[in-house]
C-alpha cells in the first residue's frame, strides 16, 4: 500500500495539511524565537520594592515592554515571577545593550518640570503616542539633541500659571528626581567653569534641589573631607527624615561606613555624573550662574523660559534638550546623543513604574554554551522518539507500527516546535514538556494499537476504537487541567513553558496525530481482518 493510499483518510490527509502550513510559516516567518538558554542572551533580575497586586505586575511588565521596544530593543521578553520579582530577558551579550537595558529599567519614568521650586510639569500631563526624538544637531563641534511632546489641556493650564511672570527663568527638567534624599557633595567640583565663582555655583546647586517640603538638602564636603565631623551631625540628625544619600563611587570608604551605621541607603555615581554641567545666563538683571545638566540628581536639561510663553498664553509642544560631552569624539557625541535621546523617548512613551525596582546580577548565556544546550535538547528529543518506538515494536512484534509511530510522533514535535516558536519562545522548559508528551503518548498508541490488532469486525473495531478514544480523551484532559495551574502561575514562570508545550502536545494528540495514528493502523490491518498481537 503506498503513501497515497493512506492519504485518502481524512485524518490523516489534515495532519499532512497541518504540517505543510507550519512549514509555510515557519519560512515566511522564521527563525523560530529560541530562549537564551539556546541562542545566548542575557537574563536580568528585577525586584520589586514591595509586593504588588497582578493589575499592577501586569502594568509594570506593559511599561518595561513599551520602553524596551521604544529603545529598539528586539525578541525582550518580561515576565512576573510572583509578586515581588520581574525576569526580563534579551538576546544580547554585548555589555552595552545590558548596560542600557539596565538603565532603562532603573529609571522610574517620573518626569517634572520645575520652575521657581514649583513643579509646573510632570510626566502625567504628556501624551506618550506624541513623544518623538529628533535626529541629533551638529553645530560645529558640538552635538545637542532633543526630544519633543504635547501635553493634555488640562497640563497646559496649569503650566501657563506656574510660569507666568518667570520670563528669563530656568525651568529645570528631571527624570527620576530623587526623594527622601540628601546629596553628598565635594566642592573639589565646584569653580571649574567660566565666568562663574564657586559660591555662585553652590547657589545654582541649590536652586535645583529646592522644591518646598521635598527640597533635596546639599552637603558640602571639603577636599580632604577636613569637614566631615560637621557634616556628620547633620546626617546624625537626620537619619530618620532621610533615607539615601547620594554620594561618588570614590568617597572615602570611612564616609560610607559612618552613613551605613546611621541606617541610610548608599546611592553610587560615577564622577562624570555627580560633576554638574554650569553655564552662564545673561538677562535684564544681569549674569548668573547656571546649572545645565547634573545626572546625578536626573536633572536632564534646563532651558531659560521664552517671555512669550510667561504671559499667560497656553502652549502644548514642548521640547526636553541636551548637548553631548565636548570631551568626546565628534563621531562619539552622535552616537551619545541619539542614544540619550532614545532613552529620554522610551522612558516618557512607557510612563511611570508604580513602585521602585532594583536590578539583580545579570546572567549571561554565552551563544555557544547555547549551541551546547539545544545539541543535547535535540539528542534526547531524538532518543525519547526512538525509545518509543522500540517499545511499542517490541510489545506487538509489528516492525510496521515503527513507521507510522515515527511519523505521527515527530509530527507533532514538529507542530509544537513550530507553534510555541512563532508567537512564544521555546526554551528548556519547553523542551522537557515535549519530552513528556512524547512518554505519555505511549499509552495512547498501547490502548490504540490494541484495539486495532485484536480479530474482530470492521463494526466492532469501531466500537473498541470509540472505547479507546474515549480513555486517551480522559487522559487528555487530566493532563491539561494538571497543567493549567503552571500556565497561569506567576511565581513558577521559569516552567511555564513545560506547562504549554504539555498543554499543547495533549491537544494535538487528541485531534490529530492520535486519530491519524489509528486511521494509519486501521487502513493497513483491515484488510486482513485484524491482527492478534502476541
Amino acid at each position: 500500500m503506498s503513501f497515497f493510499d493512506y492519504l485518502k483518510d481524512k485524518k490523516v490527509l489534515g495532519l499532512v495539511l497541518v504540517l505543510i502550513a507550519l512549514a509555510v510559516l515557519d519560512y515566511h516567518f522564521g527563525p523560530l524565537h529560541l530562549g537564551i538558554e539556546f541562542a545566548g542572551g542575557t537574563q536580568i533580575p528585577v525586584t520589586l520594592e514591595h509586593s504588588v497586586s497582578p493589575n499592577q505586575t501586569n502594568q509594570i511588565i506593559s511599561i518595561l515592554q513599551q520602553r524596551l521596544s521604544t529603545f529598539g530593543l528586539k525578541q525582550v521578553t518580561v515576565e512576573g515571577v510572583g509578586s515581588t520579582q520581574v525576569l526580563i530577558d534579551i538576546p544580547s551579550v554585548n555589555q552595552s545593550d545590558i548596560q542600557s537595558t539596565i538603565s532603562l529599567i532603573q529609571s522610574q519614568g517620573q518626569f517634572q518640570g520645575i520652575v521657581n521650586g514649583k513643579v509646573a510639569l510632570d510626566g502625567s500631563g504628556i501624551l506618550s503616542g506624541s513623544v518623538g526624538a529628533s535626529q541629533p544637531t551638529v553645530v560645529g563641534s558640538n552635538v545637542s539633541w532633543s526630544v519633543n511632546f504635547y501635553i493634555t489641556q488640562q497640563a497646559a493650564v496649569q503650566f501657563s500659571k506656574i510660569v507666568f511672570g518667570q520670563a528669563n527663568k530656568p525651568i529645570y527638567m528631571f527624570l527620576d528626581r530623587p526623594s527622601s534624599a540628601v546629596v553628598l557633595f565635594n566642592t573639589s567640583l565646584l569653580g571649574t567653569s567660566i565666568g562663574s565663582t564657586q559660591q555662585s555655583e553652590i547657589g545654582a546647586l541649590q536652586d535645583v534641589l529646592a522644591l518646598g517640603n521635598k527640597t533635596i538638602p546639599l552637603e558640602l564636603l571639603n577636599p580632604g573631607a577636613g569637614n566631615w565631623n560637621t557634616v556628620y551631625k547633620f546626617f546624625q540628625l537626620n537619619a530618620g527624615k532621610y533615607k539615601t544619600v547620594i554620594v561618588q563611587n570614590n568617597t572615602p570608604s570611612f564616609i560610607r561606613r559612618n552613613l551605613t551605621a546611621l541606617k541610610y541607603t548608599l546611592i553610587n555615581v560615577t564622577g562624570a555624573n555627580m560633576t554638574p554641567s554650569f553655564g552662564v545666563s545673561t538677562n535684564v538683571s544681569g549674569v548668573s550662574t547656571l546649572l545645565n545638566s547634573w545626572p546625578a540628581v536626573g536633572l536632564l536639561t534646563s532651558p531659560i523660559l521664552n517671555p512669550g510663553i510667561t504671559n499667560g498664553n497656553i502652549s502644548e509642544s514642548y521640547t526636553i534638550s541636551g548637548a553631548a560631552p565636548s570631551t568626546l569624539s565628534l563621531a562619539e557625541q552622535v552616537t551619545y546623543a541619539t542614544d540619550q535621546a532614545k532613552l529620554v523617548q522610551s522612558i516618557l512613551t512607557g510612563g511611570a513604574l508604580p513602585v521602585q525596582v532594583i536590578v539583580g546580577t545579570p546572567t549571561v548565556t554565552q551563544p555557544t554554551l547555547g549551541a551546547q544546550f539545544e545539541n543535547i535538547s535535540i539528542i534526547a528529543l531524538v532518543l525519547a522518539v526512538i525509545a518509543v518506538s522500540i517499545v511499542i515494536a517490541v510489545r506487538y512484534r509489528k516492525m510496521f507500527l515503527i513507521a507510522p509511530i515515527l511519523f505521527t510522533t515527530l509530527a507533532e514535535l514538529f507542530i509544537i516546535l513550530s507553534v510555541i516558536g512563532l508567537i512564544g519562545t521555546i526554551d528548556l522548559a519547553a523542551v522537557a514538556g515535549m519530552i513528556a508528551v512524547i512518554g505519555t503518548g505511549v499509552d495512547a498508541q498501547i490502548i490504540i494499537s490494541d484495539e486495532i490488532l485484536n480479530k474482530g469486525t470492521d463494526s466492532t473495531m469501531k466500537i473498541r476504537l470509540s472505547n479507546a478514544f474515549y480513555v486517551v480523551y480522559a487522559d487528555a484532559f487530566l493532563l491539561i487541567v494538571a497543567m493549567l495551574p503552571l500556565f497561569f502561575s506567576t511565581s513558577l514562570v521559569t516552567v511555564i513553558g513545560f506547562s504549554e508545550s504539555t498543554i499543547i502536545g495533549a491537544l494535538l494528540g487528541v485531534f490529530v496525530t492520535r486519530p491519524s495514528y489509528a486511521a494509519i493502523l486501521s487502513k493497513h490491518y483491515s484488510q486482513a481482518g485484524g491482527i492478534n498481537h502476541a
